[in-house]
């Protein structure tokens, strides 16, 4: 016979609880309860919340270092931006929750870190319908940055084309809490062997990462980025745009599968990454099988400029 327990008995078990990789949760804020805690076992969401059981809801992961949070307005904008394409609105305006975020950040009193914030339909039911949900919810969340080895630019990494379909249409352009897809494009490619997986659209193009983008550098050595119409616009790769453009021809354009062959280079561009050089593809060496010029040029630049134009946590 299962245990009926109470409300002492579900509080004394809750704190007892094991929770995996607690030490690197270090802080979080709960909009419904209007405050933030840094006791990682009182981080929950409730089961009704239509982000839990639905997918219903968008998000957003950035990354702070010495004081300052990276491409905070940008981040925040898109997260906006996701949300009115799903008509979900925020509890807060973009300004008061920026500020949220910084002030998270504080109270984690790490560092560095990540800071994660999600917005959901919020709780009410369980059925596919919105009506359910009287007040979105509204979650951020510090978390320890796992900084990589020098040796993982110095290396390089593989990929590998995964059998998972990129995301199609307009639903590509949404940043959703429904990351199944990108979950099973990384089991992929572990499945198989490699580091990070590729997927491609309908059309056989390249479109994304699990959650980087990529990009390459042509047989001409031009900066390529696929035609983003099954992929979402990272926040890094529009800054990489702008910066390789300083130092190499940058051009958007379809990328067949068969160019990855040929290509100078193949560069993975994302927030805990910036830029990493894809070294061997589908098991065969890309180039000459080292790092490129452009992805460490380009990563010299990217970790400037979040040093240079981070925004600061304390007014």
């Amino acid at each position: 016979m299962i245990e009926i327990g109470n409300e002492e008995l579900y509080w004394e078990r809750l704190r007892t609880l094991p929770r995996p990789g607690e030490e690197n949760f270090l802080a979080f804020y709960d909009h419904r309860l209007g405050a933030v805690f840094t006791n990682p076992r009182l981080m929950l969401i409730p089961l009704d919340d239509h982000l839990v059981h639905r997918g219903d809801g968008v998000f957003e992961a950035m990354r702070f270092e010495d004081g300052a949070i990276y491409q905070l307005d940008e981040h925040v904008g898109r997260l906006m931006r996701s949300a009115a394409a799903i008509d979900l609105p925020c509890p807060v305006g973009p300004e008061a929750l920026a500020d949220l975020v910084r002030q998270v950040c504080v109270v984690s009193a790490a560092a560095e870190g990540n800071v994660l914030v999600f917005l959901g339909r919020g709780p009410g039911g369980f059925t596919l319908d919105t009506r359910e949900c009287p007040e979105p919810s509204l979650y951020v969340v510090v978390k320890r940055f796992p900084r990589k080895a020098e040796s993982f630019w110095e290396n390089g990494v593989s990929a590998v084309r995964t059998r998972i379909p990129a995301k199609q249409g307009w639903m590509s352009q949404i940043k959703s809490v429904n990351y199944l897809p990108n979950v099973l494009m990384k089991k992929d490619a572990i499945d198989q062997g490699a580091d990070y997986p590729l997927c491609f659209d309908d059309e056989g193009f390249l479109a994304e990462g699990s959650t980087e983008n990529a990009v390459l550098v042509d047989r001409d050595g031009v900066f390529v980025v696929p035609e983003l119409r099954n992929a979402l616009m990272g926040t890094t790769l529009k800054r990489a745009m702008n910066l390789a453009a300083g130092f190499v021809p940058v051009a958007t354009r379809p990328v067949p599968e068969d160019e990855l062959y040929g290509c100078r280079e193949i560069i993975l561009l994302g927030t805990s990454i910036d830029a990493v050089s894809v070294v061997r593809y589908n098991g065969r060496v890309v180039a000459d099988g080292r790092p490129g010029p452009v992805s460490r040029r380009l990563r010299e630049l990217l970790v400037a400029d979040r040093k240079a134009h981070g925004q600061p946590l304390r007014a």
